[in-house]
């Protein structure tokens, strides 16, 4: 297993400041669509985030850090601290960020010295410069020493256009292109429009990158698991419960395929939920699995099963994905705690995922992460598997559907695969609008034991023949 490096592809802007400047607006503004949360409590970054940007035919990756205080001894504002800079080490060129409504601030001062003395690339973007009145507001920061300030507003798109000139300059002389500096502007601009993800398929039928969400409550481990699954320090991890917010993307290349993890906030029942910025997060993460082909479902070996466990299990149900659960911490599990009885727990607690395979790994110690990649294996493999129509009338041959609970006799003609992602069958009967409970959780039952689909959910629909019949 190797991590991609970005780096060895395009290179990287880093985006650094003080909490509550502006950072995120302008990743999100650079990346073209609302990757990174954004709102009025400061804060609200703590992880790095990657998105891609291109300038002129010249593409790059900007990175959105949290807000950063030096020398800062308490545990999260450190940990945030420390990621910044090793997005900085990273980096081809670094954009510092200052809110000049607010005015030059000592934090500034002491983010903007070190900046100096690392050596990169260094632009100043003064933000929040919302109309042209405000450009007498450059001059504050004069003195921080940057040479080249440019006044922005990230928010609207504003001035955005000459920092990303800067940028393609520090980065070499821009590809051949046949897109206009007025067409690139525009993508950058007010009315800039949000890029959707495109997804393309492989002959084969499963498509080159399998996208993984791991969800679960907070503080199960979820940022370690991704770290783990990386081989490097992306999100950040500390013993505070929710300490991560956005949803965090990492790609990692294993065996000539890639997989794509995204590390979502700990989702906590609704109730419980107080501040905006966590709030925001659980809305992320909900959305992000529903992106997502595969979901990692992470348990905390130490608390046993909970209703909030199954509730989050719920949604990966819910939403059509792949499923996997993962039982982390189980090195420090209570003494006498066996993996039989723990399964009998979690099939009694999450009987709608009986087909979920079960991981028992410790996250932090790198422990059976190779039994992860496995059933990671399997269940990809399982979600785009196609069965051929003359192996599934075959296999209807040899059902006893007469021993099938149901309120009236039912007569199945044929059963065919529809689609995958997940697993689609059309069931051709003979005038049956849908098919009853009990006959639809039999045909599952049979298909999974006759083909073997480990972690995915099956979707069976039925169709009247004659329904079918009078459509011809």
């Amino acid at each position: 297993m190797a991590a991609i490096s970005s780096s060895a592809r395009v290179p990287r802007i880093a985006i650094v400041g003080r909490p509550n400047v502006g950072k995120s607006t302008l990743f999100n503004r650079l990346a073209g669509r609302r990757k990174a949360l954004v709102g009025n409590e400061p804060g609200i970054t703590r992880d790095r985030l990657y998105g891609s940007a291109e300038w002129l035919g010249r593409r790059f990756e900007v990175v959105d850090t949290g807000g950063m205080i030096p020398g800062e001894s308490e545990l999260l504002a450190s940990g945030i601290f420390r990621h910044a800079w090793k997005a900085i080490e990273e980096s081809a060129a670094v954009v510092l960020v200052v809110d000049g409504r607010e005015g030059l601030v000592p934090l500034d001062e002491e983010l903007g010295d070190r900046l100096r003395r690392a050596g990169k690339p260094l632009a100043l973007a003064v933000n929040k410069l919302d109309t042209p009145a405000h450009a007498a507001l450059v001059g504050d920061f004069t003195q921080l020493g940057i040479g080249d300030t440019f006044p922005v507003s990230a928010e609207h798109g504003l001035g955005v256009d000459a920092l990303l000139d800067w940028l393609v300059a520090q980065l070499g002389n821009a590809a051949d292109t046949r897109e206009s500096r007025n067409e690139a502007a525009a993508r950058f601009g007010p009315d800039a429009p949000e890029r959707s993800r495109a997804v393309s398929v492989e002959p084969s039928g499963m498509p080159p990158t399998i996208h993984l969400a791991i969800i679960g409550r907070p503080n199960v481990g979820k940022s370690t698991l991704l770290n783990r699954l990386v081989g490097e320090d992306r999100s950040l991890v500390t013993p505070i419960a929710g300490t991560t917010r956005d949803a965090v993307d990492a790609e990692v290349e294993r065996d000539g395929r890639r997989f794509q993890f995204i590390d979502t906030a700990g989702i906590r029942r609704k109730g419980k939920t107080t501040l905006r910025a966590e709030k925001l997060s659980v809305l992320q993460a909900r959305r992000r699995l529903e992106h997502a082909d595969l979901a990692l479902v992470v348990l905390d070996a130490t608390e046993g099963v909970t209703a909030l466990d199954s509730h989050i299990a719920g949604y990966a149900h819910q939403s059509g994905r792949s499923a996997i659960l993962v039982v982390n911490k189980w090195d420090v599990a209570a003494q006498g705690t066996t993996a039989a009885e723990f399964t009998t727990a979690i099939r009694r607690r999450m009987k709608f995922l009986d087909y979920a395979p079960i991981v028992f790994l410790s996250a932090l110690h790198g422990r059976r992460l190779d039994r992860l990649w496995q059933k990671i294996d399997e269940v990809a493999q399982a979600r785009w598997k196609r069965i051929p129509t003359a192996r599934m009338n075959a296999f209807l041959k040899t059902l006893r559907l007469d021993r099938v609970s149901s309120p009236r006799p039912l007569r199945l003609y044929y059963l065919t695969q529809a689609g995958v992602a997940p697993p689609t069958f059309v069931a051709f009967t003979h005038g049956e609008p849908r098919l009853y409970f009990s006959v639809e959780r039999f045909l599952e039952n049979q298909i999974r034991a006759g083909f073997d689909f480990p972690g995915t959910p099956l979707v069976i629909k039925c169709r009247s023949r004659q329904t079918a019949k009078s459509a011809d």
